[in-house]
């Protein structure tokens, strides 16, 4: 049993999605369940319709509509006959949408998120699981939000994995033995069946969910890169393909901040043993990368860089000692605000961190710090992260940098920097 995963890029136009029911079609003849994530920026353009709406400026009903007519033209192309059932589900997909902003938002931000922001992997997975079926590839929709069940932290929702295991055991291996399965990532319910999502780019973990779930023998993620990359194309012209991947390895890479695969998605197949496969859609026939149990440790040092960092530096007022009482109060302070930690560092009298510049959350949390500390900010930092790093690879990424602070352990060494060129 196999368990695929495609991303936004792989379904972004039609093409694309004729080339996954290209993929899919060579497996046709094992179970097989898909995880589909959204049309290739919707996400970005539904969380627009929910900021718009939410603060009540903007014409999030265009937004929307631009959502509409992008799916639409797909399915124009897709489905020869117009009259086919598809463009009257997705027409009532969104009228649940538009229902939520027909009227002023009575209820908290990050529960409006969930509720919109899901259509997009509802879209997509309707769309492919129609276009199969036309091409003669006999397909099973279903809803992942009646299988993953999660509690009501919305935005970022934990599974409640006896429920969810529970119901996929239960249900979908009879599924699997007459259809392929095609479901969306990134979506759960509540037990009141409110939809919730798993954090931003969680439909990896929702693969690694139904993988570990049906006891799968391998899960395999389709990206537009060849494999898993010592580091992002983005910063590096040269890039080596790392062929494999101990389980430990790709979570250390996947914490640090490397976006090829979701960061919680590792550990549910780690305690299964099921191996995952990291490879292009463009190049399917290529092996890419796998992660499994191995003793090979990484070929060669990769890097990981994350922007627009801001540096907080914490000192107690009265220069106590940055102990237990005051490093829970932080800790408290840090989750109550949802904000992650990418480095950190504490001396006798100060706790220094670097985190994503989120927005508005930063202020508040900055508000609530200085009621009880000295608190100083820099913005606008870079945080590199070098996995078996030596001292030459240190080298070559501080070119026109300062160092604003650095750590290093036996494996790895994190540098946050302030580029000298602006």
């Amino acid at each position: 049993m196999q368990v695929f995963k495609f991303g936004g890029a792989s379904v972004k136009n039609a093409e694309n999605i004729k080339n996954v029911a290209s993929i899919v079609s060579t497996y046709n003849s094992t179970e097989l369940l898909v995880v589909v994530s959204a049309v290739n920026k919707s996400t970005n353009k539904l969380e627009q319709v929910v900021e718009s709406f939410f603060h009540q400026k903007g014409d999030y009903f265009g937004y929307l509509n631009e959502v509409k007519n992008e799916h639409h033209q797909i399915l124009e192309i897709l489905f020869e006959n117009h009259s086919h059932p598809i463009f009257d589900d997705i027409t009532n997909s969104f009228v649940e949408v538009e229902w939520i902003l027909e009227e002023e938002p009575q209820d908290a931000f990050d529960y409006l998120y969930d509720q919109i922001v899901s259509l997009g992997e509802l879209l997509s997975s309707k769309i492919i699981a129609a276009y199969l079926n036309h091409i003669g590839i006999k397909t099973k929709w279903i809803d992942a939000r009646d299988y993953i069940h999660t509690d009501n932290t919305y935005r970022e929702a934990k599974v409640d994995w006896i429920l969810t295991e529970n119901k996929i055991r239960r249900d979908l291996p009879e599924i699997l033995d007459e259809y392929i399965i095609i479901t969306q990532g990134f979506i759960g319910s509540t037990s009141e069946n409110f939809t919730t999502t798993l954090g931003r780019e969680g439909s990896d973990y929702s693969a690694a969910i139904f993988a570990s779930c049906l006891n799968a023998n391998d899960i395999t993620i389709w990206k537009d890169v060849p494999g898993v990359l010592n580091a992002d194309p983005k910063w590096f012209a040269e890039t080596e393909l790392i062929p494999e991947l101990s389980y430990t390895d790709a979570i250390e890479l996947t914490y640090y901040g490397a976006t090829v695969i979701h960061p919680k998605t590792i550990k549910p197949l780690q305690n299964k043993k099921i191996t995952l496969n990291v490879r292009s859609f463009i190049n399917p026939e290529k092996a890419g990368t796998v992660i499994r149990t191995t003793n090979q440790t990484l070929p060669v040092p990769s890097f990981i860089f994350k922007v627009d960092q801001v540096f907080i530096n914490i000192q107690p007022r009265d220069f106590s000692f940055i102990v237990e009482d005051n490093l829970s109060y932080i800790f408290n302070l840090l989750h109550e605000h949802r904000i992650k930690i990418n480095m950190m560092h504490n001396s006798a009298i100060s706790f220094a961190i670097s985190i994503d510049n989120t927005g508005m959350n930063i202020d508040s949390l900055l508000n609530d710090l200085e009621k009880r500390f000295k608190v100083n900010v820099e913005k606008g930092l870079e945080l590199i992260t070098i996995r078996y790093y030596n001292q030459q690879t240190i080298d070559r990424v501080l070119v026109n940098k300062e160092i604003i602070r650095e750590l290093k352990d036996q494996y790895t060494c994190q540098i946050l920097v302030k580029n000298l060129n602006e």
